[in-house]
């Protein structure tokens, strides 16, 4: 939803709005994924609020996943082509009909691939959730070795975890690809 909404904002004709969404995407863009979880866990407390990692988390991985997220759909919202938004405004329908009937089911078809590859991306990088404390498939994986010593097998098992994860949606990506091609 986050994701949406700095899409749309990044279309505003608001200038405010849109330069707010650019500067937001430039930020969480520029930044690497691990300071967003650092600060996702530690600022709060300093103003006293207590987070769990799973919070931080959390919030740090839904705000870094709005702004690339918001950036694909934009331009696959853009790529559709201008005939389209044209008849939609010679039918008079509003900004949000236009948006709902017409551009976007077409953009969702752009969308798909780099959406699925980047949510790839994402469960990848819940590792890096480790760091906050946050006990994902990663970390499970480094208290095992810690009990096991054994790294090579729990990583294996770990990696594979991971594929099962990934792989599959892939392959429904695909499939849905191909019937939306229809």
């Amino acid at each position: 939803m986050l994701g949406l909404l700095v899409a749309l904002g990044r279309l505003s004709t608001n200038l405010a709005i849109r330069y707010f969404t650019i500067s937001f995407i430039r930020i969480i863009q520029g930044t690497p994924l691990l300071m967003q979880l650092f600060l996702a866990f530690f600022i709060p407390n300093i103003f006293g609020i207590q987070v769990s990692p799973w919070m931080a988390a959390s919030v740090g991985l839904s705000v870094n996943s709005s702004a690339f997220l918001g950036e694909i759909w934009r331009g696959c919202i853009q790529n559709v082509p201008k005939g389209q938004w044209e008849a939609a405004a010679a039918l008079g329908l509003g900004f949000t009909i236009k948006m709902r009937l017409v551009i976007i089911p077409q953009a969702i078809r752009i969308a798909l691939p780099p959406t699925v590859g980047f949510l790839v991306q994402l469960i990848k990088g819940t590792s890096l959730a480790a760091i906050i404390g946050f006990t994902e498939l990663t970390r499970a994986g480094q208290l095992l070795v810690n009990i096991t010593f054994s790294p090579l097998s729990v990583f294996s098992v770990v990696a594979a975890c991971y594929f099962m994860l990934c792989w599959p949606l892939t392959v429904f990506s695909q499939r849905l690809e191909h019937r939306l091609e229809r």
